[in-house]
């Protein structure tokens, strides 16, 4: 699930930001508004590859590990509640998704700006690398509360779907009644975004390049 999730995930996010972004600002959008909208349908159209993420957050979970015996399989067992159940813990990848597209881009833009333009192709692969990874590792700290919500209300099958507010709630409670503890692993999902991150946004630069 993850690399077929990513894979997906990455082109409908430069592909869709990158024809509405382009489609409002020869309509007279300015470029802030256009940027920003971009970032909001692809981050909303992303969405549809949630099941993805649902079969790989419980595949990650040990109480699994004897009731789903691959990713196929999981996916057969999970439509026997309805397609529904693929989309359990929607909401807060939606809270994530989009605004996290938003800032990626119109941060990354900022930067661009006032960062000198290199010549040597060395030069500037590592500074869209650098650029790519401190956003990630910004955003990806900035919305990791919603990953935490995400992964609890994922990490049940079957059953009333529940309030996000509520489960964030319980995990608030579970977790020691302190707001750093919903920040338990954060430093392995920074060093997992800073790499990510980069070589995305490198690979990007490269392909609109080409493409643009």
């Amino acid at each position: 699930p993850p690399l077929c999730q990513k894979t997906l995930s990455l082109s409908i996010m430069f592909g869709v930001y990158e024809e509405v972004r382009r489609h409002l600002r020869d309509n007279g959008f300015n470029s802030y508004t256009a940027k920003a909208l971009g970032g909001l349908a692809s981050g909303t159209t992303e969405a549809i590859l949630m099941p993805f993420e649902r079969v790989q957050t419980l595949l990650a979970d040990a109480r699994y590990h004897e009731e789903f015996r691959n990713t196929f399989h999981a996916f057969k067992a999970l439509r026997s509640y309805g397609y529904g159940e693929y989309y359990r813990g929607l909401v807060p990848i939606l809270l994530r998704n989009g605004p996290s597209n938003v800032g990626f881009f119109i941060i990354r833009d900022e930067i661009q700006c006032r960062v000198p333009k290199h010549e040597n192709e060395v030069v500037r692969t590592i500074t869209e690398f650098i650029c790519g990874a401190m956003i990630g590792v910004v955003l990806s700290s900035l919305f990791f509360p919603l990953n935490v919500l995400k992964v609890a209300m994922q990490s049940k099958v079957g059953g009333p779907y529940e309030n996000p507010f509520k489960v964030l709630l319980q995990v608030y409670r579970e977790r020691g009644g302190k707001i750093r503890y919903i920040y338990h692993g954060v430093h392995s999902n920074c060093t997992r975004a800073f790499l990510s991150w980069g070589v995305m946004n490198t690979a990007y630069e490269h392909i609109k390049a080409i493409i643009y």
